[in-house]
C-alpha cells in the first residue's frame, strides 16, 4: 500500500514562493511516476504537474514557467517549487503516484493521495 504525505503549504503574497514536498512510501517498484494537483473550494481537483519515472515533466498551462516539479528517486520524494504565485494558485495540494512509467494526466485516474496540505496566496 502506498502511503504519501505532502508538506510544505502556508499563506504567501502574491509574487512569492513556496516549494512543496511529497514524501511516498511503499513503493514496490523502482520505477515510478508522481503528479501534483490542486483543488480550489467549489471546484474540481486539477492536474498541476507531473513528473514521469524517465524524469519527463507536464505541467497545466496555468503554471508553465513559474513552477518546477522534481523527484528524488533515492527518497521516494517528490518536490513542487512555486514561484511568481498568484491569488489563483490558492487551494489545497494533492501529491499522487503510480507504478508505471507515465503518469496519467487527469486526477480522476488516481486512487492514492496524499491528505494535502494548503497553500494561500494574497493580493
Amino acid at each position: 500500500q502506498v502511503h504519501l504525505v505532502e508538506s510544505g503549504g502556508g499563506s504567501v503574497q502574491a509574487g512569492g514562493s513556496l516549494t512543496l514536498s511529497c514524501a511516498a512510501s511503499g513503493f514496490t517498484r523502482n520505477r515510478f511516476c508522481m503528479g501534483w494537483f490542486r483543488q480550489a473550494p467549489g471546484k474540481e481537483r486539477e492536474t498541476v504537474a507531473l513528473i514521469h519515472s524517465t524524469d519527463e515533466t507536464t505541467y497545466a498551462d496555468s503554471v508553465k514557467g513559474r513552477f518546477t516539479i522534481s523527484k528524488d528517486n533515492a527518497k521516494y520524494t517528490s518536490y513542487l517549487q512555486m514561484s511568481s504565485l498568484k491569488p489563483e494558485d490558492t487551494g489545497m495540494y494533492f501529491c499522487a503516484s503510480q507504478e508505471r512509467l507515465y503518469c496519467p494526466f487527469v486526477a480522476g485516474d488516481y486512487y492514492t493521495w496524499g491528505q494535502g496540505t494548503q497553500v494561500t496566496v494574497s493580493s
